[in-house]
């Protein structure tokens, strides 16, 4: 998400509660939005997929493969 979007959003956030949004510009904050979000969910994934922990036995387990894989995650 470029910066000019996420300032978009922000531009349009401060417009709703001064004066209130045209059809457009509302339908164009719902996909910003969306976008943003899609967007911090890859980035957070991303981030938990390279974690990896040690058991108690000392082994290393990496949550990305043992955890990254389920559908609807």
């Amino acid at each position: 998400m470029t910066e000019e979007k996420i300032q978009r959003i922000n531009e349009l956030a401060r417009k709703s509660k001064a004066e209130g949004l045209t059809e457009s510009e509302a339908k164009e904050q719902q996909i910003l939005r969306r976008e943003f979000i899609d967007a911090f969910k890859r980035n957070l994934k991303g981030q938990l997929d390279n974690i990896s922990i040690q058991e108690k036995d000392g082994s290393i387990t990496n949550l990305g493969e043992k955890y990254g894989k389920k559908i609807g995650h």
